[in-house]
């Protein structure tokens, strides 16, 4: 097994953050090498970390599940040598990081993807939304750009090139387009919804709103290779990306156990994937390269 990361002299047992940046509250492990493996998350609070943990354990790896709020700061945790993996993004947040900040971080596994969808409180057909004629979207370059694709392929809009990974609102044809989109903050377009609007809805804000996923009018499909990088993925550098123990952990998450417990946490809309790693790098590689052609990332 690779060494794990030597720690320092640290006053907590929670990684929290805040605007000025990183505060990582690390349990205090003294000096010299630790066999823990620290692993990032945004979602740390959730059962289905407690259930991994508990599974890990069985299999006779320590591991530590490190909280963040702040999205912007898991790669560059593990990037600095403060955590040893993560496991919060998918391939297309990963490679615009990866292209912006020079990370070189790379997957070693999949978890699942989240299928995208188009939801209307009123409406119960693409047709009946097309007549509506205007659909609210994220405006955050990433999801902006998905729920535009996903517009596309339920028919609703049509793109001045369809090889585009995170197309604008300025991308789509208007005269040969069903309806007009409206970019909103993504915690709006829940709103939006229970105001009668058409919208696309980032996971994440279903259940707060009380939408039932299963409610979609129209999902991207996960099983498309237009959704590869909306793949899920653990995460780590370059160095250790063959680690057995990394692999392990990969296999512990897709364990009956840990799955029940994810889609507990996501009502459902988690769809496991188990790319080879192979494969995800591969994805990785073609995204970044995409990003760089169209001058993404703040290049």
């Amino acid at each position: 097994m690779i060494t794990r990361l030597k720690k320092a002299a640290v006053i907590g047992a929670v990684a929290t953050l805040s605007a000025a940046g990183l505060t990582a509250c690390m349990s205090d492990g003294g000096d010299g090498d630790s066999d823990t493996i620290r692993i990032g998350s945004t979602e740390a609070d959730k059962s289905q970390w407690q259930v991994f943990q508990e599974k890990a354990e069985e299999e006779g790896l320590d591991v530590d599940v490190v909280s963040f709020t702040d999205y912007s700061m898991p790669n560059k945790a593990l990037a600095e040598g403060e955590l040893d993996v993560n496991q919060f993004q998918h391939i297309q947040f990963l490679a615009e990081e990866n292209v912006k900040a020079d990370y070189g971080l790379v997957p070693f596994g999949a978890s699942q993807t989240f299928p995208m969808g188009v939801y209307a409180k009123n409406y119960s057909s693409v047709e009946e939304i097309a007549e509506a004629g205007d659909v609210v979207i994220p405006n955050d370059t990433t999801n902006q750009g998905r729920a535009i694709k996903v517009l596309a392929a339920a028919g609703l809009v049509t793109l001045r090139d369809d090889d585009l990974l995170t197309p604008t609102p300025a991308d789509i044809v208007a005269e040969e387009s069903d309806v007009t989109v409206t970019p909103v903050d993504a915690s709006q377009t829940a709103v939006a919804y229970n105001d009668g609007q058409a919208s696309v809805i980032n996971n994440n804000f279903l259940a707060a709103a009380d939408v039932d996923a299963n409610d979609a009018v129209f999902k991207d499909n996960p099983d498309d290779p237009s959704s590869q990088p909306y793949i899920n993925v653990w995460v780590t550098t370059e160095e250790n990306k063959d680690d057995e123990d990394y692999r392990k952990l990969v296999e512990i998450w897709h364990s009956d156990e840990v799955q029940e417990a994810v889609a507990n946490d996501t009502a459902g809309t988690a769809v496991s994937a188990e790319n080879s790693p192979e494969e995800l790098r591969d994805i990785l590689a073609d995204t970044e390269q995409k990003i760089r052609e169209q001058g993404g990332a703040d290049e």
